[in-house]
């Protein structure tokens, strides 16, 4: 799917504070924190959620919004090659994903499209393509139902939970609440051995004939285990329904 907007317009003012870190003011008065730490950065929201993103390159920048459980690094592949054909890539952690802050709220679409907005400020993005898969893609879709495409290019949902994810009446395709209970069961009783079991069908490696990766397997089972419990038992009893854009 892909949504065509128009380039955005620059609202934002840098302002020096040093080497280790730089400040950039909203003219909305909100402020965004952004803090150099090695080869890679955390942005420190207005409501003061730490964010963990990845920004490589130059270029037009592309944005990737990862899937539940998972993180930025789930998207390193697709930024290496997008970036050696000279795009800027940007990837980040949803908060209580990853190296992001664990909050007990906010685990719900509207904060995560409204964390994503504020790091397009903070980091002026502009004529930006968007790529969002499963949680990701809803992600997506509500940032632009909330903030509009004046900071957008395109948009790609990748397998998104958009426009509905539970199943009912009137969305017989979508999901089973009871698998959406199950999953959020078994992140409460035992969340490394389910992350494990879940990590051979979210890599196909239960169909006919597929290798096994035991060293994938491991690695995404200790990336997402270091996601809150509370994000998904929050976050996935809420079905995407529309939104009024923000104002």
């Amino acid at each position: 799917m892909f949504i065509r907007g128009g380039r955005g317009q620059n609202h934002f003012q840098k302002e020096e504070t040093g080497s280790a870190s730089s400040r950039l003011s909203l003219h909305s008065n909100a402020t965004v924190t952004r803090e150099n730490r090695g080869d890679h950065e955390h942005t420190t929201l207005k409501d003061g959620t730490t964010i963990y993103y990845k920004d490589w390159g130059t270029g037009q920048p592309i944005t990737f919004s990862h899937g539940w459980p998972l993180n930025a690094d789930a998207w390193d592949a697709q930024m290496l090659f997008f970036g050696n054909l000279g795009y800027r890539v940007i990837a980040h952690d949803r908060r209580s994903h990853g190296r992001s802050s664990q909050t007990w709220d906010g685990n719900e679409m509207n904060t995560y499209a409204d964390d994503l907005a504020e790091l397009f400020g903070g980091l002026d993005l502009k004529d930006a393509i968007m790529v969002g898969h499963s949680t990701g893609g809803g992600v997506v879709a509500r940032y632009i139902a909330r903030h509009g495409t004046s900071r957008v290019a395109k948009a790609v949902l990748i397998s998104a939970v958009p426009p509905i994810m539970v199943k009912s009446e009137h969305n017989p395709i979508g999901t089973p609440i009871e698998a959406l209970n199950a999953i959020r069961d078994g992140v409460v009783n035992d969340r490394s051995q389910f992350y494990k079991d879940l990590s051979l069908p979210f890599f196909g490696y239960n169909r006919p004939r597929a290798t096994i990766s035991e060293a994938c397997a491991r690695t995404s089972g200790s990336r997402v285990c270091r996601m809150a419990s509370r994000a998904p038992t929050t976050a996935s009893r809420r079905s995407l329904k529309p939104t009024s854009p923000k104002t």
